[in-house]
C-alpha cells in the first residue's frame, strides 16, 4: 500500500481527459509556488484551454481504469491514511510522505507591466503538482510565449518550443540561413527571463579560452586570478557554431552537460538557469567544421526557423526600427525560472508512455536506412521535453500527443544515415515519421492503437 497524495483521493468528471483528480477548492488549495499572473494591459495573455473529449482520460492521475475503459468504479476500502495511489495504471510502488504545509503566498507579479525588481519564487515543496501550481506556471509560459512573440514575428510554435527546451534544462540548435531571426530569439527569451546573454561569433582562430575563459597572474596580488569567459551568463549564444574547430566546440561539451566549466583543474559553475542558443548556416558549407555527434546529443531540440510569410514580413518592416529584445520588459526573473525547472521535473509519466517513448527510438536503430539511432540520452530528452511541454498546455502528466509533437525535433538531429540513404535523398526527418506511424499509441485502458 502507499499513501495517497492529499489530492488523489476523490474523483472528478472533468473535461476531455475525463475523470482527473479532485483538486481542493480555492480556499483548501495549497499555496502556489508561482505568483499568480495577471494583467492589466496590452494583449490578453492566453490561459490553458479546458480539456475535453477524447481517448486518453486516464493518463492523468486519475481511476484505474474503472469499469470499462474509461468508467469508473468504487475504490476499495482501505486502512485508514492508506490508498492505492490514484495513478491511471496503478501504484507505482513508492510510498509517498506526508506534505509539508504549503509555504506564504508570493507577491503577484503583472505579466505586461511588471515591477522594476521582479518576484522571486518560493521553495518547491515536494510532491504532486497542485492545479494552482499548474496553472501558475501555465500563465507565466504563454506570457513568456506572448511577449516574445512581439519581437519574434510569426513563429508561435517556435518560440513554445525554444521556452520548452528552457524549462526542461535543454539546449537549443537552430539551423537556417542568417538572418531569419536566430539570435533575436535568444536575446528575446535572455530580456524576458531577467537574465544576462552573451554572444559567441565563432571562427576557425577561436580557443578554447576565448570560451570558457582564463586564469591570469595577477602581479599586485602574486595570485592567480580566474577570468570567467562569456559562457558564464544564462543564454549563451552561440553564433555559426561550425566555424570553428573541434577542439574549441568541446570546450561547449562539459558546460552544457554538467552546467560547470574546469579551468586548470578548477571547476567553475555557471548561472542557473542555463541555456545554449547555437546556430549554423546548412548551405554555406566551406570552412565549416561538422559537428561530431557526441555534441549534437547534447542539444534538446534542433529548431528551423524558416522565412516568414508575406504579411509578417510587412509586419516586421513596419517595426524594424520600433522592436528590440532589450526592449522587453521582464515577465519573470532567474528564480522563478529555475523554480518552474523544478517543477517540471514532478511532471507525471504513466509506465505505459515510458515504453511508447522506448519503442520509438528502438524503431529509429532498427532502421535499414539508419547506421545511428536514437540513444538513451534521446529517449530521456524526449520525456523531459514532454514534462515541460504538458505544463505548458495546462496539465500535470503527459499525453501520447506530446511526445508526437516533439519527438521530430527531439529525435531528427540524432539520427545518422548510411550513405546509401542519404544519396537517395532520405532525411532523418522521414525515418522518424516512419518510425511514429510504426510504433502502436497505447491507450489508457490498456492496448494499443495503430
Amino acid at each position: 500500500m502507499t499513501t495517497a497524495p492529499p489530492h488523489a483521493n476523490g474523483y472528478e468528471q472533468g473535461g476531455h481527459y475525463g475523470a482527473g483528480p479532485s483538486y481542493p477548492s480555492s480556499s483548501e488549495a495549497p499555496t502556489g509556488l508561482l505568483p499568480a499572473v495577471t494583467s492589466t494591459g496590452g494583449p490578453a495573455v492566453p490561459q490553458p484551454g479546458p480539456h475535453g473529449g477524447g481517448q486518453y482520460d486516464q493518463y492523468d492521475r486519475g481511476d484505474q481504469y474503472g469499469s470499462g475503459r474509461y468508467g469508473q468504479q468504487p475504490a476499495p476500502a482501505e486502512p485508514a491514511g492508506q490508498a492505492s495511489g490514484g495513478y491511471p495504471y496503478g501504484s507505482t510502488g513508492q510510498s509517498a510522505a506526508p506534505l509539508p504545509p504549503p509555504p506564504p503566498a508570493p507577491p503577484t507579479m503583472n505579466t505586461m507591466n511588471p515591477p522594476a525588481a521582479p518576484v522571486s519564487a518560493q521553495p518547491a515543496a515536494e510532491g504532486p503538482l497542485s492545479q494552482q501550481q499548474v496553472q501558475g506556471f501555465a500563465n507565466i509560459a504563454n506570457a513568456l510565449a506572448q511577449s516574445i512573440g512581439t519581437v519574434v514575428l510569426g513563429k508561435p510554435e517556435l518560440i513554445r518550443l525554444a521556452l520548452t527546451a528552457l524549462f526542461a534544462q535543454g539546449h537549443v540548435l537552430l539551423e537556417d540561413v542568417p538572418g531569419v531571426g536566430k539570435t533575436t530569439l535568444a536575446r528575446a527569451i535572455a530580456a524576458s527571463i531577467h537574465g544576462a546573454w552573451r554572444r559567441i561569433q565563432f571562427t576557425p582562430d577561436l580557443l578554447p579560452a576565448d570560451v570558457s575563459g582564463v586564469t591570469i597572474f595577477n602581479q599586485a596580488t602574486r595570485a592567480f586570478e580566474f577570468h570567467p569567459g562569456p559562457v558564464f551568463a544564462n543564454i549563451v549564444i552561440a553564433d555559426e557554431i561550425n566555424r570553428a574547430s573541434p577542439k574549441t566546440q568541446s570546450a561547449l561539451l562539459e558546460v552544457m552537460e554538467e552546467r560547470t566549466v574546469t579551468v586548470d583543474g578548477v571547476p567553475h559553475p555557471v548561472p542557473r538557469p542555463f541555456l545554449v542558443v547555437a546556430t549554423q548556416n546548412p548551405v554555406e558549407m566551406d570552412g565549416t567544421y561538422r559537428l561530431p555527434e557526441a555534441q549534437l546529443d547534447r542539444f534538446l531540440v534542433k529548431l528551423s526557423v524558416g522565412y516568414p510569410d508575406e504579411s509578417v514580413e510587412i509586419e516586421v518592416l513596419r517595426g524594424a526600427n520600433v522592436r528590440s529584445p532589450e526592449s522587453l520588459p521582464p515577465i519573470a526573473d532567474t528564480k522563478i525560472i529555475a523554480e518552474m525547472i523544478r517543477m517540471a521535473q514532478r511532471v507525471h509519466i504513466a509506465d505505459p508512455l515510458y515504453a511508447y517513448a522506448v519503442r520509438l527510438a528502438a524503431a529509429t536503430r532498427q532502421d535499414p536506412r539508419v547506421r545511428i539511432g536514437v540513444s538513451p540520452r534521446g529517449v530521456i530528452a524526449l520525456t523531459r521535453a514532454a514534462c515541460a511541454y504538458a505544463l505548458m498546455e495546462g496539465r500535470a502528466w503527459i499525453l501520447p500527443e506530446d511526445l508526437k509533437v516533439l519527438i521530430v525535433p527531439v529525435f531528427a538531429h540524432r539520427v545518422l544515415l548510411t550513405p546509401e540513404a542519404a544519396l537517395r535523398g532520405t532525411t532523418a526527418d522521414d525515418v522518424v515519421a516512419d518510425a511514429l506511424r510504426a510504433v502502436p499509441v497505447p491507450l489508457p485502458g490498456g492496448g494499443t492503437q495503430a
